[in-house]
This record gives C-alpha cells, sequence and structure tokens, in this order.
C-alpha cells in the first residue's frame, strides 16, 4: 500500500513537470517572443501579465533583457555580433552554455538600450521583477510546500528547461541541424515539422523566413502548438492576431507580367522560390539523374542548387560550379534562379526597370525549351498582389 502511494506521488510529481514546464515553455514563444519582441500579436493584459509574473517565477527573466537580446539576434544572425550563434561560436558552446551567452549578453546596457525599447517599464517591472533570484526562491518554497522534499527535483527541472531546450536546442540545433523549408541567408532550421515540446520554436526556418508572423508553422504537414494556443486565446477574446506571413495566390485569369505581378513576387519571394526549388532545380536535377549514366550526379549536391549564395564555402562553391559546367540544363535553370533573386535584390532600380527584367526573364524562361522552366513561367504570370492571402 505504502509503495502504491509513493508510486502514485511520483507519478503525480512527473506530471506536474510537464504541466508546469510547458506552461513555461508557452509563455516564452506566446509572450517574451511572439507578443514582446516582433509585436505578432496583442495579448489581453490579464494573459500579458500572467506570462509575466509566470516567467518571473520560473526563470528570473527579465522580458526586456530577453527581447534585446532575441531582436538583436535577428540583427546580426549568424554573423559578428549575433549573442548565440553556433555558426560563429559553435554548435558545442551554444548547446551548453546557451543561458550564459544570453545572461552576458542581458547585462550589455548598449544592448538593453537599442533594442529593448517597447518592453514593460512599469512599476511592477521596476520595483518587484528586477529581483530576478526572489522569483525563483519563491518558486522553490512552493514547489516544497506542494511536493515535499520531492519539490526539490521538480524546481531543479523547471530550473534546467528552458536553459536547455530554448537557450541551447533553439538557439543552437536551430541554426546547425535541421530541413529548411526556405533559403534564407542565415543557418536557420527546422529541428523537426512537429512544435510540441518547445511550443513551436522547433520551426525556427520558418520563423527567421517571416519573423513577424504569429504562426511559425508553413507546410499543411507542420504543426505549431503555439499557434494553437493562440487561436484558442482568440476564440474568447484574449488575443488578437496582427500577423501571420502572407501567401502567394494565383490568378486564373492574369497572364500579363504587370505591376501587379512584380508586387506579389518580391512580397512573395521566399514561397516563389521555394517553389522554384522543387518545381524547376528539383524536377531538372531529377531527370538528369536519370539520363547521366556516368553518376557524375549525387543526390547530395541537390541541396547546392537551392541553398542561398551567402551560404555557400569555397568548397561547396567549387562542387556546384563543377556541376554545372558538366550539365548544360543545370547551368540554364541555375542562371535563371539567379536571374530571378536579383530583382529583390536591386533595391535602387526603378520599379519599371524592375518590370521590365521581370518580363524579359518570363519570355526568356518560356523560349529556354526547358518544360519545368516553362510551366514555372506561366505560372509566375498569374500571381497576384491584389488577392494574396494570410497563410
Amino acid at each position: 500500500m505504502l509503495n502504491g502511494v509513493l508510486d502514485f506521488s511520483l507519478w503525480q510529481a512527473l506530471l506536474a513537470v510537464l504541466v508546469l514546464t510547458h506552461v513555461t515553455i508557452a509563455a516564452v514563444t506566446i509572450y517574451l517572443h511572439r507578443h514582446q519582441a516582433h509585436r505578432a500579436l496583442e495579448l489581453h493584459p490579464i494573459v500579458s501579465h500572467f506570462f509575466r509574473f509566470w516567467l518571473w517565477l520560473t526563470t528570473g527573466m527579465s522580458t526586456k533583457a530577453w527581447v534585446a537580446v532575441h531582436r538583436k539576434h535577428h540583427a546580426r544572425v549568424d554573423a559578428a555580433g549575433d549573442p548565440h550563434s553556433p555558426q560563429v561560436l559553435g554548435i558545442r558552446k551554444v548547446l551548453l552554455e546557451g543561458a550564459e551567452l544570453y545572461r552576458d549578453e542581458a547585462e550589455n546596457q548598449e544592448t538593453l538600450s537599442k533594442y529593448g525599447h517597447g518592453a514593460p517599464e512599469d512599476w511592477i517591472e521596476r520595483h518587484v521583477y528586477v529581483y530576478t533570484r526572489l522569483g525563483i526562491m519563491l518558486l522553490l518554497f512552493i514547489d516544497l510546500v506542494l511536493f515535499g522534499l520531492a519539490g526539490i527535483a521538480v524546481w531543479g527541472i523547471q530550473m534546467l528547461w528552458i536553459p536547455f531546450f530554448a537557450a541551447g536546442v533553439i538557439n543552437g540545433v536551430g541554426h546547425w541541424w535541421g530541413y529548411r523549408n526556405y533559403e534564407v541567408p542565415d543557418a536557420s532550421t527546422n529541428i523537426v515539422p512537429w512544435g510540441i515540446l518547445i511550443g513551436g520554436e522547433e520551426l525556427h526556418n520558418n520563423h527567421h523566413t517571416f519573423a513577424s508572423s504569429a504562426k511559425l508553422s508553413s507546410k499543411w504537414w507542420e504543426f505549431d502548438i503555439g499557434w494553437l494556443y493562440i487561436r484558442l486565446m482568440q476564440a474568447v477574446g484574449l488575443a488578437k492576431v496582427r500577423k501571420v506571413a502572407a501567401r502567394p495566390v494565383r490568378d486564373p485569369s492574369k497572364s500579363v507580367v504587370d505591376m501587379d505581378t512584380l508586387v506579389a513576387i518580391i512580397t512573395n519571394r521566399f514561397q516563389i522560390m521555394a517553389h522554384y526549388g522543387r518545381d524547376v532545380l528539383g524536377r531538372v536535377y531529377r531527370d538528369e539523374m536519370r539520363s547521366d549514366s556516368s553518376q557524375r550526379l549525387r543526390w547530395r549536391a541537390r541541396r547546392l542548387l537551392m541553398r542561398d549564395e551567402s551560404r555557400i564555402d569555397e568548397h561547396a562553391r567549387r562542387q556546384l560550379d563543377s556541376m554545372l559546367s558538366a550539365n548544360q540544363r543545370l547551368e540554364t535553370v541555375y542562371r535563371f534562379k539567379q536571374a530571378l533573386q536579383d530583382l529583390w535584390h536591386r533595391s535602387a532600380t526603378s520599379n519599371d526597370h524592375l518590370l521590365h527584367s521581370l518580363q524579359e526573364w518570363c519570355h526568356q524562361a518560356e523560349a529556354s525549351g526547358i518544360k519545368a522552366l516553362q510551366d514555372f513561367a506561366r505560372v509566375l504570370r498569374s500571381y497576384s498582389a491584389r488577392t494574396a492571402a494570410a497563410a
């Protein structure tokens, strides 16, 4: 009987740990990240104050410090000055010392002043939440009252949860290993397509592509549990979504490349380049693989065709150049990819000149003799900004 009671208490403690740490994760992703850092949604004051209190209790983190460090990460992502990039500092250091890197940057007054604007600075923030250790010691007392001596273990897990999963896994693994839906200039990756354990933050490449979106999932098979919570709060009036990533929409009646087409393509450039990678580069590469009797092409080389130019090192560049020089069709579709990307890199060019360049791109693509490229050019003509919809 005694063993049964002890076992039941243990399972109660384990369940409590899972629930409590999940609430903390939800507070980080919904309140700190999507609401405070990126202003992607508005929260009812009751929800906002609850999350702020909960984070003070379970992590001791300052809202302003977290917001400032995260915004600096976006401003300097995977380059010198990024507070926690594994591409700069190494994966081992960020994974194991992510919390220390955060604390060091949080003490940088220049970072707080430059990137911390808009964070709460009210009376309770200045006179209560400034005492970060008070919150976590209060949590220890509550855990001891609720769970007895087992509360020390419960408290310890709560203290390690965010430093490991948020500061280590997301900031480290999320810029080191995983899959990418979009070829952005940084090294961000989606760790797994099911964002449950870390509140949806697992979909990190999606976030860096659409930083101001309240929704982190992008493909139909991805799941962002943080977005589920936001939608539930919105249904009862506790949240209001301000922005989600737009998705390109086609108008079947459009066949002329006009200024509307140009706006749609520039606005939805990441999705359109993902489509180009799948429908043109991927399709032509598969065709060439099947006809390559010498087997000079390899499946792993396909990634180089789609990778953002800024993420290709010298060794990969040599591999890519060798592959392109040996295959004219691949060289052609790769050149068209670069020319399409150039449209939104030429910010100083007039709209009329950009429109003429897009029209010429479509004309040349349709005259290329490469069916995948011809099909894509015809699809490109039908994009419209006037019918753009939210994802």
